[in-house]
């Protein structure tokens, strides 16, 4: 029997993170986080305030998840993360080894449509530039696979599961 692994959605502001990663769980039958919840409020005042967070503001907020990730090891669950930066993710990997990403993805015009949709997130529309400007995709030996946004919150979960399913018998569980 495999070790179920604890899932990262991850990407920009927009592509459905919080959306995505709740169907995902579900999916997995697995419990869920949304990485907003483990912000301190001095995080949420900046970005409500169109200010973008220092590396120096997310190393508390990225320990957080990290430690929920590592306290998951063994049994699951899917929490969604920006990760936008290559050393994020080796900083939640630091925490929980057995991490694996699932990057949304998708076309700034269709994210930015989204965005401006949204009510009663803290995250505005303005910061989507600085967001596309930190994100360091997932490189060739990070554990993780990219997942295209276009279609609906199910075609994209459906699409999430499915590549999960295929990397899995790609690269075992240990």
């Amino acid at each position: 029997m495999s070790t179920p692994h604890v899932v990262v959605v991850m990407g920009v502001a927009g592509t459905g993170k919080t959306t995505i990663g709740p169907l995902l769980a579900d999916r997995l039958g697995v419990p869920y986080a949304e990485a907003d919840d483990f912000h301190p409020a001095a995080n949420i005042a900046k970005m409500s305030a169109g200010v973008p967070l220092t590396d120096e503001d997310r190393r508390p907020w990225l320990e957080a998840i990290g430690a929920w990730a590592r306290n998951r090891e063994g049994g699951g669950g899917v929490v969604s993360c920006s990760a936008l930066k290559r050393e994020y993710r080796d900083l939640l990997r630091a925490a929980a080894p057995e991490l694996l990403f699932v990057h949304l993805t998708g076309d700034r015009r269709l994210i930015e449509e989204r965005m401006a949709r949204r009510q009663g997130h803290f995250m505005p529309t303005a910061l989507l530039d600085s967001q596309f400007a930190t994100l360091q995709p997932l490189e060739a030996d990070e554990n993780g696979l990219p997942v295209d946004v276009s279609g609906s919150p199910e075609e994209i979960t459906e699409r999430a599961a499915a590549a999960l399913r295929d990397h899995g018998r790609r690269q075992p569980v240990p």
